[in-house]
């Protein structure tokens, strides 16, 4: 065989996507493209669309056509956590998955948003967690990945609030033996945080959730999930009250770096990917 015809199968053979839908929007075959120049990997990654009910369907193509790995978003998830053969602790405790990693017959569920937002925390922004006060705002999709990662880092206390309160309670049973994880209703926070982090979708709606400014303090660190040109309605609202804002690009980039590094065992170097993705929004 060819030198020409072995780099053609190993292309074939590495092959990526985003999955959801809607997925035009997504920023990640960008991210993953730059990774993979950075690191000098050679592979494809691509968007892909499922319909809404053919997702296992359009999985299973992908995987019959050579595909190594996806990253799942929304509304795939959970059906990603079904579909997978093996999870990572993270992806169990989290009960969704993000990352999927083919192997033979065998498919590892990953959830990487959890470490994505501690590095962007710790890392980028150099915010401690370990023994502060954080407050998470929402109890949905966006929640369920980031509670053990956080709880990972020992905060002092970790108190998850949702609008519907059994919802905030039903998450917080899967993590029945974390002392640490506490949870409240909106209207009963009534005193300053450390860091306070909005996984609710309200700044899709240019909304704020309906919390006290009471939550913020001077040296508070306001973390919106959502992210764009312009700071969100959350952030705004944050920094009218004294605390410090970070959007969620960061976050982004550091939980497609874990993707990259469980599919290609190299780390790559997001701060350069987060700077170049900041000065095109």
């Amino acid at each position: 065989m060819s030198a020409t015809s072995n780099t053609t199968a190993k292309a074939i053979n590495d092959h990526y996507a985003v999955i959801g839908n809607p997925i035009a929007h997504s920023k990640s075959p960008d991210i993953h493209a730059r990774f993979a120049a950075q690191t000098r990997q050679e592979l494809q990654y691509d968007r892909l669309q499922a319909p809404l009910d053919k997702f296992l369907a359009t999985v299973q193509n992908f995987v019959h056509g050579g595909g190594k790995g996806l990253n799942v978003t929304v509304p795939f998830k959970l059906e990603a956590y079904a579909l997978a053969t093996n999870l990572t602790e993270r992806a169990r405790a989290a009960g969704a998955v993000n990352t999927l990693k083919f192997d033979g017959t065998q498919m590892l569920g990953d959830n990487t948003d959890g470490v994505g937002l501690v590095t962007d925390i710790v890392r980028n922004a150099g915010i401690a967690i370990a023994n502060k006060s954080v407050l998470l705002l929402g109890a949905g999709g966006a929640a369920r990945g980031v509670i053990l990662p956080l709880l990972s880092e020992q905060p002092l206390r970790l108190v998850l609030a949702n609008r519907t309160h059994a919802k905030a309670l039903d998450l917080a049973r899967r993590f029945s033996n974390q002392p640490r994880l506490k949870v409240s209703e909106f209207a009963d926070l009534d005193d300053a945080f450390d860091i306070v982090i909005n996984a609710t979708a309200a700044s899709l709606a240019s909304e704020v959730p309906p919390i006290s400014p009471r939550v913020f303090g001077a040296h508070t660190l306001a973390y919106d999930m959502m992210y764009g040109k312009e700071h969100t309605a959350f952030m705004r609202f944050a920094q009218q009250h004294g605390a410090v804002v970070r959007d969620g690009l960061g976050m982004l980039v550091e939980q497609a770096a874990e993707s990259f590094y469980l599919w290609r065992n190299v780390r790559p170097d997001t701060a350069v990917v987060f700077a170049e993705l900041r000065e095109r929004l």
